[in-house]
């Protein structure tokens, strides 16, 4: 298997009129991860989407090597499934088996919430619940904006472990971010 890689070299990013950013090189390798910041407005969530092949970058290269999973601001689960059956539909697509459904729920301490409607989840959990999605599909390149969007302390430090997890299996990770996640070790893109 070849192994994970993100690279964007010369990009520019523009939204409607506004030119958000240009001239953007980055790299990130196997077992890597970045986290973009900047003030609101300024082309973080737009980044992640180029990464992840939803936003049409006007200049430069984009290269990706390896399955993506994306965690926008929605969890992309079907509120009015329970949650274990949400996550299964995902889990199906990506060729996950159902113990994939139990690691993800149990290494975001969401398994008790398993027979709850999606609908019914808490701010908190509906994020878990989405970072399950992005954990069960085995996706090399995990593309994340605000992962810990109504997480509190404890959940931080249970995605700071999934994150690691993942990197030491060899994936990468590229990350919009307001607050700490457990990534000291990444880089900095500074929009």
């Amino acid at each position: 298997m070849k192994a994970a890689r993100l690279a964007f070299d010369n990009v520019a990013c523009l939204r409607g009129e506004r030119l958000l950013f240009e001239d953007l090189s980055f790299a990130i390798e196997a077992g890597g991860a970045a986290i973009v910041v900047g003030p609101n407005g300024v082309g973080k969530s737009s980044l992640l989407r180029i990464a992840a092949g939803l936003l049409h970058h006007m200049a430069g290269l984009v290269t990706r090597d390896g399955t993506i999973a994306f965690l926008g601001e929605q969890a992309a689960l079907d509120t009015a499934m329970p949650l274990r059956r949400a996550l299964g539909y995902w889990a199906a697509i990506d060729g996950a088996h159902d113990s994939a459904i139990d690691a993800a729920l149990d290494a975001l301490a969401i398994a008790p919430l398993a027979d709850v409607p999606v609908r019914m989840l808490s701010t908190g959990q509906r994020r878990r619940a989405g970072l399950a999605r992005v954990m069960l599909g085995g996706a090399r390149i995990w593309l994340l904006d605000e992962p810990g969007n109504g997480l509190d302390t404890a959940t931080l430090d249970l995605l700071g472990d999934a994150m690691a997890a993942h990197r030491a299996g060899g994936g990468l990770i590229l990350a919009a971010t307001h607050q700490p996640i457990g990534m000291p070790d990444a880089q900095e893109i500074r929009l």
